[in-house]
C-alpha cells in the first residue's frame, strides 16, 4: 500500500505529537529530538514533524510505496515527462534509510517519493550510493557532505542538519 506523506514544521514537537496522537487516535511511530512521525492506518497518512522556529508550515511532501522499484518506475514516469528530478539514489535521513528522489512543484514545494528501507540513528542527510543500477553492487561509501535539494549532482532533498530541506 502506498500513502501520501505530509511533513510538517512544528515549534513543539511533544505538543504536536500530543495534538495529532488525539486527531487521528493513533499512537506515534518514531520519535526523536525534534522528530516524530505517525503511520495513520485511515486515511493511509505518513504524517511526519519537524521541530523548526517556522512552525506552522509545510516542509515538504512525499510518496512513501512498497519498494524500491515503485521508487525507481515514478522517477522514470516523472522523467518521462520533463519533470526535473534528483535521480534515485539510496540515503540516510530523519532516523531511516531509504531510496528516493526528490521533484519541485511550480512554486518550489518538495515532493519525496521513497521506500524506508531500515531505520538509522542519523536526522542529517548522507547520500550513500545511487540506487539506479546498483543491484547486487555493494554499498557506496557515504559522502563526504549532505547536499541541498535542487543541487545539479542529483542527491536527494536535506539541508545540512537543520532539516528544513525535507527528507522524511
Amino acid at each position: 500500500m502506498s500513502r501520501v506523506q505530509l511533513a510538517l514544521n512544528v515549534t513543539d514537537v511533544d505538543a504536536a505529537v500530543d495534538f495529532y496522537t488525539k486527531l487521528f487516535a493513533t499512537p506515534v511511530n518514531k520519535r526523536k529530538p525534534g522528530y516524530a512521525n505517525f503511520e495513520i492506518a485511515e486515511p493511509p497518512l505518513k504524517l511526519v514533524l519537524i521541530e523548526s522556529d517556522e512552525g506552522g508550515t509545510l516542509n515538504h511532501l512525499g510518496v512513501e510505496t512498497e519498494t524500491a522499484d515503485e521508487v525507481v518506475a515514478a522517477e522514470e514516469r516523472l522523467a518521462e515527462t520533463g519533470l526535473e528530478t534528483t535521480g534515485v539514489d539510496d540515503t540516510v535521513c530523519c532516523y531511516a534509510t531509504k531510496t528516493e528522489t526528490w521533484v519541485s512543484d511550480p512554486d518550489g514545494a518538495p515532493w519525496e517519493w521513497y521506500v524506508k528501507t531500515g531505520d538509522a540513528e542519523q536526522m542529517a542527510n548522507s547520500v550513500i550510493g545511487s540506487a539506479e543500477g546498483t543491484c547486487c553492487a555493494p554499498a557506496a561509501t557515504p559522502a563526504a557532505e549532505p547536499v541541498e535539494f535542487g543541487a545539479p549532482t542529483g542527491v536527494s532533498n536535506c539541508a545540512t542538519g537543520d532539516a528544513t530541506g525535507g527528507c522524511c
